[in-house]
């Protein structure tokens, strides 16, 4: 969703009814929506991408799991025999979230995705009395989400930068130590800290040698 405020992705989700004749009044849709990594291939980088999801990539026949993305709801109005309505996605660049952290590190292609359904349809019975039945657990629809979609939403709202959250005590260490060496920026800050781990771990080897 080009124009919305925050990273949105909106999924075109067709829903029909049988009896087709049947008026639907409302329908107060649940969705979990959850990533299926073990339905795709993966490159020898996008491997070592996800070592920090999945570990090394031998033992991925263990670790590689359904990954829940999110929970989201839906109201559909009312209508006669099929409609379409969007189901918004609200996407987020924080890197200590693990869908974030899958979809930054695939390069390309397709995410396999997966829309678990329950909820609640309100519709109108012969008589005209209202009714309400529950949507049975076992309705799930599926897509495959092209990666570069994500990324192009990611890039128009976060161009040329990232996310990183961090807890209050370790922000307020790496603020004292900008400031008392008189930084500008905290991305020169973290460049100058990961210089310095580079030095020591050179000058280690060195001295191992």
């Amino acid at each position: 969703m080009a124009y919305a405020a925050v990273p949105m992705i909106a999924l075109k989700l067709h829903i029909t009814n049988s009896p087709e004749e049947q008026p639907v009044h409302t329908i107060a849709l649940h969705c979990q929506v959850q990533i299926e990594p073990a339905k795709r291939r993966y490159s020898s980088e996008e491997q070592s991408r996800l070592h920090d999801l999945y570990g090394e990539p031998s033992r991925w026949a263990r670790t590689v799991k359904p990954l829940h993305w999110m929970n989201t709801s839906v109201t559909v109005p009312s209508f006669t025999g099929t409609t379409t309505v969007n189901l918004e996605l609200p996407c987020s660049f924080d890197f200590n979230v693990a869908a974030t952290k899958y979809f930054h590190a695939v390069e390309g292609g397709e995410i396999p995705l997966t829309v678990m359904f329950s909820g609640t349809v309100f519709y109108e019975a012969s008589d005209g009395r209202l009714q309400a039945t529950q949507i049975p657990w076992d309705r799930e629809a599926s897509y495959r989400l092209p990666v570069e979609i994500w990324k192009q939403m990611m890039d128009a709202h976060y161009p040329n930068s990232a996310w990183l959250c961090l807890q209050r005590d370790i922000f307020e260490k790496l603020l004292d130590y900008k400031v008392k060496n008189a930084i500008p920026t905290f991305e020169r800050a973290l460049q100058e800290l990961l210089q310095q781990e580079r030095e020591l771990a050179a000058a280690s080897k060195g001295s191992n040698g």
